[in-house]
């Protein structure tokens, strides 16, 4: 990623509510997805899962596990994008993970990543595809032990009483498929409901979940002496997800010149300590940038990343402060030698719900 504060790529951006674009870029627009908004609005809600999954994959197994599962689905970014926070009830233990997905207008096709709650610092790469009439295919590339895959999900009578989706690994360029996973979808409530967290959660980000009027103030050129701000106001939508180990935010930006959308994305790592916090930003629906990384100390949350723009380290810092029941504050910075900090974006939070 680059940071290039009125370029045109917009991956440079870290970091808002946990990464927020940095760049003067255009405006989140409709165009080139127009009537995607409701590609997904079948799945909305909450559903119980029934699944059947092959016990080793690209091993000529025959051998298959049955069991369980829930899964609750929301829209963002006005429905150019969804979010499903989903229980699974292996037979070696029940396990939690989330699906992320976004529509990029420029390529016209939707893409699904994955968040696996066991391995919390690693978002899976994406599968990208669309729907036709009552089936949906999804094509994408990753590594199995090792070795490259191509990776398939297709999605079928989607509109029917009992959707259901299946999984398929290909080592040999798509030439052949192994179905290795399926599951089939009942619904049990058309509107989503946020599982209720664990015992042990991790509760530094339980502040956020609910309903937030926003305050922004944007300086408009970065890391370059000025003190031109930008001021506008927004919303944020947050719940918890992984069993209260990660959280989601959908986030509209009044900006002057239209709105922005996005989605943050955070996710606990026990092994570190730390939280990881990713943005997927509306205007670059193809890309989920490198996190920023974390903890929680006496109340106040510091979270950092590096990057190298222009053969230059850039040092970016995201704080959140003055955390109360009703009100919070976020704080975006940056740095080039570590030491001296310029903030460059003010966010106050004004809980409605």
């Amino acid at each position: 990623m680059t940071i290039d504060a009125d370029g045109p790529d917009r991956r440079a951006v870290l970091a808002a509510f946990g990464g927020l674009a940095l760049a003067g870029a255009p405006p989140f627009t409709h165009a080139g997805a127009a009537g995607h908004e409701a590609d997904w609005a079948w799945l909305v809600g909450d559903w119980d899962v029934s699944h059947r999954r092959l016990r080793r994959r690209l091993a000529d197994d025959v051998n298959w596990d049955e069991f369980g599962g829930r899964s609750a689905v929301w829209r963002t970014m006005g429905g150019l994008g969804t979010i499903d926070d989903n229980i699974l009830d292996l037979p070696g233990g029940l396990y939690r993970a989330a699906g992320i997905r976004a529509f990029d207008p420029a390529a016209g096709e939707w893409l699904i990543w994955w968040l696996d709650g066991r391995n919390p610092t690693r978002i899976d790469p994406p599968v990208h595809g669309n729907f036709e009439g009552e089936e949906g295919l999804f094509l994408g590339e990753d590594v199995f032990e090792g070795w490259p895959i191509r990776v398939r999900f297709r999605w079928h009578e989607i509109h029917g009483p009992r959707p259901h989706w299946d999984q398929a690994f290909s080592a040999d360029a798509g030439a052949t498929w192994e179905i290795n996973w399926t599951n089939a979808f009942t619904r049990t409530r058309p509107t989503p409901t946020p599982f209720p967290v664990t015992a042990d959660h991790p509760a530094d980000f339980d502040f956020l979940v609910g309903r937030w009027r926003v305050a922004h103030r944007r300086l408009k050129a970065r890391l370059a002496g000025s003190r031109d701000w930008e001021i506008f106001d927004g919303t944020l939508e947050n719940w918890p997800v992984l069993g209260g180990a990660g959280n989601v935010g959908d986030n509209l930006f009044n900006r002057a010149s239209g709105p922005v959308r996005g989605v943050g994305i955070r996710a606990f790592d026990p092994a570190s300590g730390d939280w990881l916090s990713w943005f997927l930003d509306g205007r670059t629906p193809s890309i989920i940038g490198a996190p920023l990384k974390g903890r929680f100390t006496d109340g106040v949350g510091v979270f950092r990343n590096d990057e190298i723009i222009g053969g230059r380290r850039v040092f970016q810092r995201v704080t959140w402060s003055a955390i109360t029941p009703r009100s919070a504050r976020w704080e975006q910075a940056s740095s080039l030698d570590g030491v001296d900090w310029e903030v460059n974006w003010v966010s106050d939070f004004d809980r409605v719900g």
